[in-house]
């Protein structure tokens, strides 16, 4: 793919989102496919006098690798990139799936192996380096989202590139409320729920960690959750997908849970202990994003959305939830999607997917473009 564009997500993921220094080293992490844009960030990279190195993974293999790991090789596995990753000073990873499914069918023992034995290397990136993920137009992205690949590369690029300094400076009055904020109450079909963020840190995704970005995050207090919660769009999970999730909370846990696989899904909330408990509660308004693609990266943002995530909290909105998984799940309130309203404080702040405040009109799609 050769898009102009590409030159501008490039800068904006070296400029914005990792603020790459002359002399700082950066990992980028991609696949075959995603060479077009790897190569647009070596030549600006060098540009600045920064130190680009790169890695080209393969979800086939991946797929083969994970099936068959031990425990003795995934120790070594992690042992040697904890300790290249002590001397990087930021990360792009490049998602560019030729197959969504490609990792479906591996055990969950396997991946959970794989995700604990892992998670070490993983924190230490979130925690002490610079970082982004992004997706890249690939034929499985396109044909989950039910796009030609042509129209698919446009509207990634369109959304990868909105002005995410002007998003920024308009979520300020959002994460200022939400900081004021103790209850909380969400209302829509099949969802009445109600939970505390009394104390918990809000955080603006305005392009420093994902690319599309656009959503305000916080977290439930743990045991404050009750209710019941229905998502209205698929809920995928390492090549899952789960349609129709309803999940019943009792001070804070899952007790219940349902969906087109209840098993499956019952399975992974068996994970642990955390991952029947909710790690992040945030609100979606990126303007270019409407509809669910079952790609988390995107679905985390629609306009006039809501995630409300089972499993480990997020470092910087930290509720103090742990869990080896993170699961995004992601509801829909515009009138196109059976409406919804959210409550801060019994004060209405958002309507069918459009904030209701004053300060906060600035969120809403037509002035955020």
């Amino acid at each position: 793919m050769r898009d102009e564009r590409l030159k501008v997500l490039a800068k904006t993921l070296l400029h914005h989102s990792i603020k790459l220094q002359k002399g700082e080293k950066v990992v980028i992490k991609g696949q075959a496919v995603t060479k077009p844009l790897i190569i647009e960030l070596i030549e600006q990279i060098y540009e600045i006098g920064a130190f680009p190195f790169v890695e080209l993974k393969d979800d086939e293999v991946s797929s083969v690798l994970i099936k068959g790991n031990t425990k003795e090789q995934l120790e070594i596995y992690a042992k040697w990139q904890l300790e290249k990753y002590k001397d990087i000073d930021a990360y792009i990873s490049i998602l560019g799936a030729e197959n969504a499914s490609e990792l479906a069918d591996i055990p969950q023992e396997q991946n959970q192996l794989y995700a604990e034995l892992t998670k070490t290397v993983n924190q230490y990136i979130m925690s002490h380096t610079k970082w982004v993920v992004l997706n890249y137009p690939t034929k499985g992205l396109a044909q989950r989202a039910g796009m030609s690949i042509r129209a698919f590369e446009d509207y990634l690029l369109s959304v990868s590139t909105i002005n995410y300094e002007k998003m920024e400076l308009a979520m300020q009055p959002l994460k200022e409320l939400m900081e004021q904020t103790d209850r909380v109450r969400i209302l829509g079909p099949g969802t009445d729920i109600s939970f505390s963020i009394k104390g918990i840190p809000s955080v603006c995704n305005a392009g420093k960690w994902n690319i599309p970005d656009g959503s305000v995050l916080t977290a439930p207090i743990c045991e404050s959750v009750n209710g019941i919660i229905t998502y209205n769009t698929p809920c995928t999970y390492n090549g899952l997908v789960f349609q129709n999730v309803s999940l019943s909370f009792e001070e804070g846990k899952i007790v219940f849970a349902t969906s087109d696989q209840t098993d499956k899904l019952n399975q992974l909330l068996d994970t642990d202990e955390g991952a029947r408990f909710i790690g992040e509660f945030a609100l979606g308004l990126n303007p270019l994003i409407n509809h669910p693609m079952g790609n988390t990266l995107f679905d985390t943002k629609i306009q006039g959305s809501f995630q409300f995530s089972p499993g480990r909290a997020r470092q910087f909105a930290d509720n103090g939830n742990r869990s080896i998984i993170h699961w995004d799940m992601v509801s829909i309130q515009r009138p196109d999607y059976g409406g919804g309203a959210i409550y801060f404080d019994d004060v209405l702040i958002r309507k069918d997917g459009l904030f209701t405040l004053k300060e906060l009109e600035q969120l809403n799609p037509e002035q955020l473009k």
